[in-house]
């Protein structure tokens, strides 16, 4: 019963982390989820950022028809304020995936990326897709660590 029990504390040790419980983060100053997804899950101590789109949080401007650097802004805004929410900032980003649908706007958008970020930088993926919702040309996701 000792080695049942021990191994049980071993295991539960390690996959402890596996096995927290889910917190949905809501943010009511960021735009909402427009499917049965939630604006941010904690899970232990990280907090999983959905992939935020350049939507305007009131819907009066249509970022869609706006260039790439300001359709970057828009999205780490949104992030920064659903990061709010849990207690955080763009700071304890530890990965950001960003998707393109033009690879040639790395510049553009990495010039606004690096503003918004200071060292030590999350790492980071930047991937072009074919297409994004809403015809838009940029959307970010992040993953960020609880304090």
């Amino acid at each position: 019963m000792r080695i049942l029990m021990a191994a049980l504390a071993a295991f539960l040790a390690l996959c402890g982390p596996a096995l927290a419980d889910k917190t949905v983060i809501d943010a009511p100053e960021a735009p909402k989820a427009i499917g049965p997804y939630s604006q941010a899950v904690k899970s232990g101590n990280l907090v999983f950022v959905s992939g935020q789109l350049p939507f305007d949080p009131a819907g009066k401007i249509d970022y869609s028809k706006l260039d790439v650097t300001t359709q970057t802004k828009r999205c780490l805004d949104n992030a920064a304020v659903i990061l709010k929410a849990a207690g955080l900032t763009l700071n304890d980003a530890v990965s950001v995936t960003v998707y393109v649908t033009d690879i040639d706007d790395f510049a553009a958008v990495n010039a606004v990326y690096a503003s918004y970020f200071k060292a030590p930088y999350p790492a980071r993926a930047f991937v072009q897709v074919a297409k994004l919702l809403r015809g838009v040309k940029v959307e970010i996701a992040v993953t960020a660590t609880a304090r």
